[in-house]
Parts: C-alpha cells; sequence; structure tokens
C-alpha cells in the first residue's frame, strides 16, 4: 500500500496535479507516519505555493532533507533567521549544510538579505565549488560585485569536478552487467511463482521498494533504507521475504514494476525448470526480473549516483577475476586448466562438460573446498579439461562483455569530458559578460556578448542584457532594438520588462509603452515587471499618484524586487513628497546595496533640499559602483560647484565628458561653472560645441543670451532668447527667458538688488 501512495503521488507531482498529490499524500501520511513521507507532503505543499503548510508540517524535524525543506519554506515565507537556523544549527556547530550545493546556495540568499555580503559571497562560491553548473550562484556573486573572473570559476577546475561527479554517478555501469548476468543465470526458474502466494508477492514487492519522497522543485530522492542481508537458513522466513533482488537495491529511484509481475498461473511450468529447485531460489527469481525491464544500456549513465554506492567492492571483485580467487554471488568456484579459482555466475557445467563421467554438484549458497577440487581433477584429468574447455568459452565470453562494457563506459568519458568543455566555453562567454555587465563596463559587456553564436545571441536572455547594457549607456533608442527583439525571441519572458518600460518612458514612446504594459498584465498579473511597467504607462502621463499606487503592488508582490522601490522613490520626489522618497530609496538599498539608482535617487533630494555635503556623498556612492555614467559625474560636478569647488568640479565635468560625449548635460554644466568663474570665452565655446549634440535645447540657447548680456552685446542677447522660446521650453523656463528679456538692458548688479 505505502508503495503504490507513494507511486501515485510522484506521478501525480510529475504530471503537475497538485491537489491530487497532496490529497493522497496526506493519506500516506495517515497510514505509514514517518519523516520521509512527511518530506512528500511537504514538497507537495512546496510546489503548490503554500509555504505555511511546510513550515507547518516540518517545524522540528531533524533530517537533512527535512531540514533543507524547512528552510526553503522559512525563505518564502521572509523568516530568514529560522532558515539559517534550519540549515545551520546552533547545537551543531559542525554539522554539514544539507542538500551540498543547493544548500549553500539557499544559505548565501539568506545572509545576503541580512546584509552579511562577505558571508554570503563565500557561500555562494562553495556552491559552485561543488557544482560549478549551479549558474544562480554565479550571478548572485556578480551582484554583488564579487565574482571572479568567468575564464577561472568555469576553468579546468569545473571541468575536472564535472567529469568527477559523472565517474562517481556512472562508474558502477559494468557492476549492472554483473546483476544482470546473475538474473540471467536464474532466469530459467522463473517459471515456480506458482508456489508463492498472491500475499507473499506483495509483501516482498513492498520490502523491496525503496522510500522516496520528492525535494521542493520534484526532485525524487531516497528515503532512509536498508538492504537485508540474505539468510543461510531456509526456515528464517524473515529474511526470506526481505531479500532484496540486486536490481531493486541499486536502482531505488526507478518506478517498481508492477505487483505480481512476474507471476506464473498454475499448470504452465515450463519443462526446462528443474525439479531440485528449492522455494527459496524461487522467490528470488520472482524478485529479480531481466535488467532490461528497468533499464537499457543506453540509459545507464543516466542514474543518479546514489544508487551506485556499494559498486566499488563490485567492481574490484570483477576485475580482480583474472589475478585470484574471488566468490561469486552464488558462491562456487571454478577450476580453470591450472588450478586457479575463479569467480563465475553461471553454473560450470555445459554441453561439453556435461558428458563426462563424473562431475561434482555443488549446492547453492555452499562453497566447495580447494582440496576436494584438486582431488578431482587429479583423479580425472579427462573431465577436467572438458569442464575446463566449457567453463574457459564462458569465461571468454564473459571477458569480451566485461571488455566491450569497459570500452563503452570510456568512450563515454570521454564524451562526458568534450559535453563539460563545450558547456563551460559557453558559460565563460556568458558568464564574463554578465560580470562586466554588474560592474558597469557596458561597452566591454557588449563586446563579450558578441562572441557568442548566433542561435544564443537571439536569445531572450542575451538580448535582455544586451538591452540592459546600452540602458546603462544611455543609448536608449540600441536599448529598445534588443528588447525588442527578446521579446520576439520569447513573449512570455518577463526578463528585463521592467528596463524595457523605462527605455519607451524616456523615448517618449507612450503608444509602445501601454501596449507594453497590457500585454504584461495580460501575461502575468502576479509579475512585478507587469506593474512597474503599468506605473511608468502613468507617470508618463503626469498621474504620480496612480503611478505610485501600481509600483506599490509591485513592491507588494515581490517585497524583494529592488527597482520597484527605486520607481517608488522617484515618484515620491515627483509628488514633491522627499521624506518618503527617502524610505523607498533607503528599501531598495536593504535589499540589494549596489543599486546605484537608489544612491543617486537620494542624492538626488538632498541636491533639492541644498544639502550638498549629504549630495556629494551619496553621489560619490553611486559613482563607486557605476565609475562609467556620465550623469552621475555631472550632477556629483554640481554639488561640488555648489560647495565652491570649483576646479573639482571642472575636473569631474571634463571626465563626464569623456565617459560620453553624446550627452549634453556634462558639457553644459561646464559652461555654467564657467560663467561662475567669468571665462564667458570659454563658456561659448563650450556652447557652440554642445549645440551641434542638442540643436533642439532651449537651455543652451537661454544660457548663451544671458551670456551676451553679460558682456554688453544686447542684440545677440535678444536674438538667443527669442530662439530659446521658439524651442517650446517648459512653463518655468519661459516664464525665466521672458523674465531676462525684460530686464535685458537692467546691469545684473542693479538685477540681483531688485
Amino acid at each position: 500500500m505505502e508503495a503504490v501512495l507513494i507511486e501515485c503521488v510522484q506521478n501525480s507531482l510529475r504530471h503537475l496535479l497538485y491537489r491530487n498529490a497532496i490529497f493522497m499524500c496526506e493519506r500516506l501520511c495517515s497510514e505509514f507516519p514517518s519523516e520521509t513521507n512527511l518530506q512528500l507532503l511537504a514538497a507537495c505543499y512546496l510546489q503548490s505555493n503554500q509555504a505555511y503548510s511546510a513550515y507547518h508540517i516540518l517545524k522540528g524535524t531533524q533530517l537533512p532533507q527535512s531540514r533543507y525543506l524547512f528552510a526553503i519554506s522559512c525563505y518564502q515565507m521572509d523568516l530568514l533567521n529560522e532558515a539559517e537556523m534550519a540549515l545551520c544549527p546552533s547545537n551543531e556547530p559542525m554539522a554539514e549544510v544539507p542538500n551540498g550545493a543547493a544548500g549553500h546556495y539557499l544559505l548565501g540568499l539568506i545572509y545576503r538579505y541580512t546584509d552579511r555580503l562577505k558571508i554570503a559571497a563565500h557561500q555562494f562560491n562553495q556552491a559552485l565549488s561543488l557544482d560549478p553548473l549551479l549558474w544562480a550562484a554565479y550571478e548572485e556573486l556578480c551582484r554583488l560585485g564579487a565574482a571572479g573572473e568567468a575564464t577561472t570559476v568555469f576553468g579546468e577546475s569545473a571541468s575536472e569536478c564535472i567529469q568527477k561527479q559523472y565517474m562517481s554517478h556512472h562508474d558502477a555501469g559494468p557492476q549492472l552487467q554483473a546483476s544482470s548476468d546473475d538474473h540471467n543465470a536464474v532466469s530459467g526458474r522463473q517459471q515456480m511463482a506458482d508456489n508463492v502466494s498472491t500475499r507473499q508477492l506483495r509483501h516482498l514487492n513492498a520490502n523491496n521498494i525503496k522510500d522516496n519522497s520528492l525535494n521542493h522543485n520534484g526532485a525524487v530522492f531516497s528515503g532512509s533504507t536498508a538492504a537485508s542481508q540474505p539468510s543461510n537458513s531456509v526456515h528464517s522466513n524473515i529474511s526470506f521475504y526481505n531479500t532484496p533482488s540486486p536490481m531493486a537495491t541499486q536502482l531505488s529511484g526507478v518506478a517498481p514494476p508492477p505487483l505480481c509481475r512476474n507471476v506464473i498461473p498454475n499448470g504452465q511450468l515450463s519443462s526446462s525448470v528443474s525439479a531440485d529447485v528449492s522455494p527459496r531460489s524461487t522467490v528470488k527469481s520472482t524478485l529479480q526480473p531481466p535488467r532490461r525491464k528497468f533499464v537499457d544500456e543506453g540509459k545507464l549513465r543516466k542514474i543518479s549516483g546514489r544508487l551506485f554506492s556499494d559498486s566499488g567492492p563490485r567492481r574490484s571483485t570483477r576485475l580482480a577475476g583474472e589475478g585470484g580467487p574471488a566468490t561469486n554471488t552464488s558462491g562456487v568456484p571454478v577450476n580453470v586448466g591450472n588450478g586457479t579459482t575463479h569467480s563465475s555466475k553461471y553454473p560450470t557445467s555445459s554441453k561439453l562438460g556435461s558428458s563426462t563421467s563424473r562431475s561434482v554438484t555443488v549446492k547453492k549458497g555452499q562453497s566447495l573446498p580447494t582440496e576436494t577440487v584438486n582431488e578431482v581433477v587429479d583423479d580425472s584429468r579427462l573431465n577436467t579439461v572438458a569442464t575446463t574447455s566449457g567453463s574457459s568459452q564462458s569465461f571468454d565470453t564473459r571477458s569480451c562483455e566485461h571488455d566491450g562494457s569497459m570500452s563503452r563506459a570510456s568512450t563515454s568519458v570521454s564524451k562526458v569530458a568534450n559535453g563539460a568543455l563545450e558547456v563551460l566555453s559557453l558559460l565563460k562567454i556568458l558568464g564574463e559578460g554578465y560580470r562586466l555587465s554588474c560592474l558597469y563596463r557596458c561597452k566591454d559587456a557588449l563586446d563579450v556578448f558578441l562572441q557568442l553564436p548566433l542561435k544564443h545571441y537571439n536569445t531572450s536572455w542575451v538580448l535582455s542584457q544586451v538591452g540592459k547594457a546600452h540602458f546603462e549607456l544611455v543609448d536608449y533608442i540600441e536599448a529598445e532594438r534588443a528588447f525588442r527583439g527578446a521579446r520576439l525571441a520569447s513573449p512570455y519572458s518577463l526578463e528585463g520588462m521592467d528596463i524595457y518600460s523605462t527605455v519607451l518612458y524616456h523615448l517618449k514612446e507612450d503608444m509602445k509603452l501601454s501596449y507594453l504594459a497590457q500585454e504584461l498584465i495580460s501575461t502575468d498579473r502576479l509579475a512585478p515587471q507587469s506593474w512597474c511597467a503599468m506605473g511608468n504607462c502613468y507617470s508618463m502621463q503626469k498621474d504620480h499618484e496612480t503611478a505610485l499606487k501600481n509600483f506599490q503592488r509591485a513592491v507588494q508582490l515581490n517585497s524583494r524586487f529592488t527597482y520597484a522601490h527605486t520607481l517608488c522613490g522617484h515618484e515620491y520626489v515627483a509628488l514633491e513628497d522627499y521624506e518618503n522618497g527617502i524610505k523607498s530609496y533607503q528599501n531598495a538599498l536593504q535589499i540589494d546595496t549596489r543599486h546605484y539608482n537608489a544612491w543617486y535617487g537620494l542624492a538626488m533630494i538632498y541636491l533639492r533640499q541644498e544639502k550638498y555635503e549629504f549630495s556629494e556623498h551619496h553621489f560619490r556612492k553611486a559613482l563607486n559602483i557605476n565609475p562609467c555614467s556620465s550623469v552621475i559625474m555631472s550632477y556629483l560636478g554640481t554639488s561640488l560647484h555648489a560647495l565652491k569647488r570649483n576646479e573639482e568640479a571642472l575636473a569631474v565635468m571634463e571626465k563626464a565628458i569623456i565617459a560620453d560625449k553624446k550627452n549634453p548635460l556634462p558639457m553644459y554644466q561646464k559652461a555654467n561653472i564657467l560663467v561662475s568663474l567669468e571665462d564667458f570665452d570659454g563658456a561659448l565655446a563650450v556652447l557652440e560645441e554642445l549645440k551641434e549634440y542638442a540643436p533642439r535645447e532651449s537651455s543652451v540657447y537661454a544660457l548663451m543670451g544671458k551670456i551676451y548680456k553679460r558682456r554688453l552685446m544686447y542684440d545677440k542677447a535678444m536674438l538667443h532668447f527669442d530662439l530659446a522660446l521658439d524651442l517650446k521650453p517648459s512653463a518655468t523656463d519661459v516664464a525665466t527667458i521672458k523674465a531676462a528679456m525684460e530686464k535685458l538692458h537692467v546691469p545684473d548688479e542693479l538685477e540681483d538688488s531688485i
């Protein structure tokens, strides 16, 4: 019954029938209460997004897998302290983190969100050392700014680790062949199964199926089971019925065979069955169907490594057959020519050996002393030669099979080595591009991504990263093209769509932004990216209150979505609610201290409040994270200029101009600083150059008009004021320009006093 219920639950999980899985697993836990079955029930709840149920089920459990699932449920419920205690119990400081790489990765996330970044980076590195293909851990390291170069992380050591894992998982393939030979040796006696009752067979099958449970991702993990050792006493019923088949012992993760699949109806016994077959052997043969009914040769390499924990001794025994004595499963030694004893899984008699006048009969499970065998060889040389000939043929056949299996294993290992190198070479490019992107070396990142094969470059994830890189470079047109390609590649993917909506916001593409927001909402109403796009849509229409509600909805759906907190801060600033704006930016920084947009938002608030020292500090924080941002450099220079540190401000402005020559802001700010230093010629030269980059920027002509007024060149001043008004500036700028035109002939000293 337990085996049937477990199989039903696992089958329901495989088909995503979570409600049925939960119902049947509750029946399982009621009938057979055990911590392993509770793990399976908790996994059902976790996969159906009911972390609170898994939390209450697993609270107080002690098995490593239970602690891992409990930590997962705590993490999803934002109970980070309890999650940490589950993975690292305080009363067991030397206890290993459960689930290996996955456990270290989860622990790293916990440390990251509790602001212990160095320890978090160490945990992510631990996870990568255990599993070099755990890409999520490398992503987190990149976001922390602590990732090593991808060529090192995914280098030779990673390749060796993957190959070792494969060898440990699949090196026992030849030993499965040995188990198959054991099955074939007794397959002729499977017809005696009618001597065993149906009830006994159900009991046997139930005892040969290991407890299985699922982790929160649906992966099968073995429960605590131990293979029973066969007893030499035929009358020992407990040992007799608990003897597992070799395949059932090794393939614990494989679905069990149907109950009574090998039962033969009465009256259909084959004539080839020997009359002296014992009932015990008959039951064993019932439990040992041919190997191919479980798995074929091509699938052996896919079996998990934990199924072969006992394969080492069997492999060494098999390989030692050519060099010395060894016992097989039946315990029958075979004499081959020179008197050396070899192991054999088959009876020594063959067609050639059966015609001899003397033979040696050994009961199954008994060993014949070597002295007795030697006496038989001395008494009848001819019989020995005949027997040796038949046995040698059998041994040669097994040797060929063994060589073939070893050859296949060697070929498979070489294929894995080549495959690992191919995967790692791909991850080197992707990893280096993502690392450089997280370090905001966006031009270098774009060059790296171009090294990808076209089929990988044109995927949604890569095109989204390309779009983000162009966005950081303030190249919104190229960013929009990349994100549009990502949408075409995967219309269902939400990766980077929050940034895409901001790109459309800056491009003033209100129709495209509205269409994108509607598409994302129809795709997934529970994704924060969808509500960020909707919020940007309302923000473009200057409806900041509705935009703020949409951004708050994104935060409600995912409190760890950093960009949503930042967008809330922007809307608070637009509503001039600086106090709540500061709180939103600080919330973003609590989640991700390297989110430079939040540092920039705080600095802008302090700049508006004329708290220039605070403003400078936060601009420098943002610049340390994104040292290539021309916009941050420009506003840092503005803060320095407000602090009367004009030389430093000019130096920063020069760096900003070099960083992005297409950005008009640093050139305009540089001209302002030169005007304050009364270097009018230098300021006019900068503005004349700026007119080529921003010919329709009204503020450029307004500043030129002010300079000409200071130089008493009233005609040119009026001309530039008129040009500024023709470019339709904002209402505030219009009022300022008209006021300057009215006071055109009033000296600046008198204008200031008025």
